[in-house]
């Protein structure tokens, strides 16, 4: 009966970690780090992909060929690159080192929200695209002093939309 729950609960499944045995607090942890790169992992090759690279690139610049497509992309990068981030500090606050090592950063992250509509409008400076990238070098730094090392995985472009 309880596996048919489970397996018909719609998500419910999520509910019944709080109440898991001390037995399972390391593999808690072991998902936290790995929900933790994996978020991350995606956040940094968003940032590089298609906010970083192109504006480097000059894709960004007034009269570029192909910058409207860019910049919408760019702006999806932004919004998928804050919830990604806002979701790898979640997952850090599974495992006590890895919470106390990307602690000080969630005001960096919070700043980054709305630089997804500005890089979508044309208006992100060189400043705002060294923001992005500041704050996923600091969240591999964080991950890499916690014992869990962040790589790019850069996502599709129908996760950006997703």
């Amino acid at each position: 009966m309880l596996a048919g729950a489970t397996a018909c609960g719609g998500g419910g499944g999520d509910t019944a970690a709080p109440t898991a045995s001390p037995a399972n607090s390391a593999e808690q942890q072991k998902f936290a780090k790995t929900r933790f790169v994996a978020n991350a992992g995606l956040a940094a090759g968003a940032t590089y992909q298609w906010i970083v690279k192109p504006y480097r690139e000059g894709r960004f610049r007034q009269g570029a060929e192909g910058r409207t497509l860019a910049l919408v992309k760019a702006g999806l990068a932004g919004a998928f690159t804050y919830n990604r981030l806002k979701a790898a500090l979640n997952n850090a606050k599974g495992d006590e080192l890895l919470s106390r090592a990307v602690a000080p950063l969630e005001d960096g992250i919070e700043s980054l929200k709305n630089l997804g509509t500005k890089l979508r409008k044309g208006e992100a400076s060189e400043a705002d695209i060294g923001n992005f990238e500041k704050m996923i070098n600091d969240v591999k730094t964080a991950g890499a002093s916690a014992g869990a090392p962040v790589r790019d995985q850069v996502p599709s472009t129908s996760q950006l939309g997703g």
